[in-house]
């Protein structure tokens, strides 16, 4: 077994069950190629667990066992197993995310299930020497018609892999209709944005119910419908669904059409120049819910993306009427949960509104976290009351 030994002190990482190690904290290996399994030990040489090496990435070690247990095809076959039994455990397992990488402890490979076809990213490369015997252990367990692998994201790049797209097994339509909260949704996992829809969100839209009913509700950055599909089957008088993406307004409204609801309406804009132009005009809503995709992919990009939440949310306030409710997320992973709430209190005092904190949320079950990796725990969503 080839070895990765961490420089002085550096093992705490690990000790604390954070499943990365980075570059930086590598002090040499022996016998290691990119993409092995290698045994981690610390500067003194004790033992620490097995991981996934890959010398050209950020993140050089991706821990996969903290004893020596043989990572060979019996390993990865358990590890899907293991998720797929949590996911009947907790959410409907024919609409969930099957597989949510380190939360799964299979760092880098993301499985998104939708009706009988399972959307696939590979996003690391000792994930990726492994995916014929993950394809067939998928096969076997979850037992779908068709599985796509959507491994088209910039992040393979830094891994030294090449973007794939393509049909892995089976049989998968350019479109597949799934049922998310008894809403049906049509989803291209082929060519939609990330596996095709965003499922993290799936417990969020059902919790704006109690308070949508005969409402005037105005969903931002709604994608495929999401929020805005939920307030039309929650009771909502009337819901406006806005992005910016003409092809996800064009689904959005078939989406509609498929579930019947005369109450919901989409539109192709710019979600910070229709908040400005709504507000100008005077228009009060129930319910304004903020949606928008991450603004800070990089520490770097902090400073700006506070500013856009900032804006949106201020905007968003001030189109509430008295004693109505904002529903405000952000999936950026940089932007913290207090740093988050910080940029709301400051939208709300620039806004001249009062905001009391109904309900803090974040991604759904399929999505579970890890208490020592952060980073597993990136969507934020408030529903607030606006005064």
């Amino acid at each position: 077994m080839a070895k990765a030994f961490l420089r002085h002190t550096r093992e705490t990482r690990v000790r604390s069950g954070h499943p990365w190690v980075f570059a930086g904290d590598v002090e040499r290996t022996e016998g290691a190629q990119p993409g092995d399994v290698v045994d981690v030990y610390s500067s003194k040489n004790t033992f620490l667990g097995r991981a996934m090496y890959n010398p050209n990435s950020q993140i050089a070690l991706r821990m996969l066992t903290r004893d020596e247990t043989p990572i060979d095809d019996t390993f990865f076959y358990n590890r899907v197993k293991t998720a797929w039994e949590y996911r009947q455990l907790f959410c409907d397992p024919m609409c969930c995310r099957a597989v949510y990488s380190e939360s799964d402890f299979l760092p880098g490979l993301i499985v998104d299930k939708f009706a009988d076809i399972l959307s696939v990213q590979v996003m690391s490369l000792g994930i990726d020497r492994h995916m014929d015997v993950i394809y067939e252990a998928l096969r076997d367990i979850v037992k779908p018609s068709g599985i796509y692998e959507r491994s088209d994201v910039p992040v393979r790049r830094l891994e030294g892999l090449e973007m794939k797209k393509d049909l892995v097994w089976g049989e998968v339509p350019d479109r597949v209709e799934c049922v998310e909260n008894g809403i049906r949704l049509l989803v291209d996992v082929k060519n939609g944005q990330k596996t095709g829809y965003f499922l993290d969100q799936k417990e969020n839209r059902a919790a704006i119910a109690p308070f949508v009913k005969g409402a005037r509700v105005l969903d931002c950055f709604c994608h495929i419908g999401s929020f805005a599909l939920h307030a039309g089957k929650y009771g909502a008088a009337e819901a406006l669904g806005v992005d910016i993406s003409e092809e996800a307004v064009a689904a959005a409204e078939e989406n509609a059409a498929r579930n019947a609801f005369g109450n919901v309406s989409f539109t192709a804009a710019n979600c910070f120049d229709l908040l400005r132009e709504k507000y100008e005009s005077r228009e009060k809503w129930d319910v304004v819910i903020l949606d928008p995709p991450a603004f800070a992919k990089s520490r770097s990009a902090l400073e700006s993306a506070r500013r856009g939440y900032k804006e949106i949310n201020l905007r968003g306030m001030k189109l509430v009427r008295e004693g109505g409710f904002l529903v405000t997320c952000s999936c950026s992973q940089h932007m913290l949960p207090d740093m988050f709430v910080s940029v709301i209190n400051e939208a709300a005092r620039d806004s001249g509104k009062k905001i009391r904190l109904v309900e803090k949320r974040g991604q759904a079950h399929d999505h579970p976290t890890l208490p020592a990796a952060p980073e597993t725990e990136y969507l934020k969503c408030l529903i607030l009351q606006v005064f």
